[in-house]
């Protein structure tokens, strides 16, 4: 029970271990200082965890992942739309 508990602790806190950066570039509008092939990555790791998890039928680590790959979806998908934005509109 004692595993499980840090398990979930553990998914919980990388799940959403981006969502503070995503809420802070549509506060600020800004992804001046982001690094989009970090988002990437992790987003590839993600999917792969969440397989993993599907392999296993973990449902821990399926929801935990598949979750976690979504915010950073959205992560990337705020960081392309600032990036291309027209300069007039920053």
């Amino acid at each position: 029970m004692q595993w499980y508990l840090i398990g979930t602790a553990a998914a919980l806190l990388t799940t959403f271990g981006f969502v503070p950066q995503v809420i802070k570039m549509l506060r600020t509008k800004s992804v001046r200082d982001i690094s989009l092939p970090t988002f990437i990555q992790f987003s590839v790791g993600m999917s792969c965890w969440a397989l993993y998890g599907f392999h296993l039928r973990d449902v821990i680590i399926i929801s935990a992942n598949s979750i976690g790959v979504a915010i950073l979806i959205t992560a990337i998908a705020v960081y392309v739309y600032y990036v291309r934005r027209p300069v007039w509109v920053r």
